[in-house]
């Protein structure tokens, strides 16, 4: 197996926005549910994850709430907020669209 893949910023906001669609997570918790998934192809490491982290937060698509992980440890969980969620919802059609013309191009040329 090839090293895991460093993703570009557009595309760590969008795989930690759909990581947490479901529930809150935390920093670390997230990096490894995005790997995992991926099945150890893709890796966002903590000088990418952690200015995402801020980045969404500011732009008002995620919010934070410390509390216990479950290892008895403070950490901010992040959680969608309803405007994440339309947000998400955009970029994912986005990431479609452009991923099924990226398919037309690879199968036809």
């Amino acid at each position: 197996m090839g090293k895991p893949t460093d993703l570009v910023q557009g595309t760590v906001d969008l795989l930690i926005l759909k990581t947490i669609a479901l529930e809150p997570m935390h920093g670390w918790g997230i990096a490894q549910r995005i790997r995992q998934i991926s099945k150890d192809v893709l890796q966002v490491n903590q000088g990418a994850l952690y200015p995402a982290l801020h980045r969404l937060e500011q732009n008002g698509w995620i919010k934070a709430a410390w509390r216990d992980s479950d290892n008895n440890r403070r950490a901010k969980f992040y959680a969608l907020t309803p405007a994440g969620r339309g947000y998400l919802a955009r970029e994912e059609a986005q990431w479609k669209r452009l991923s099924d013309a990226i398919g037309l191009v690879l199968r036809h040329s």
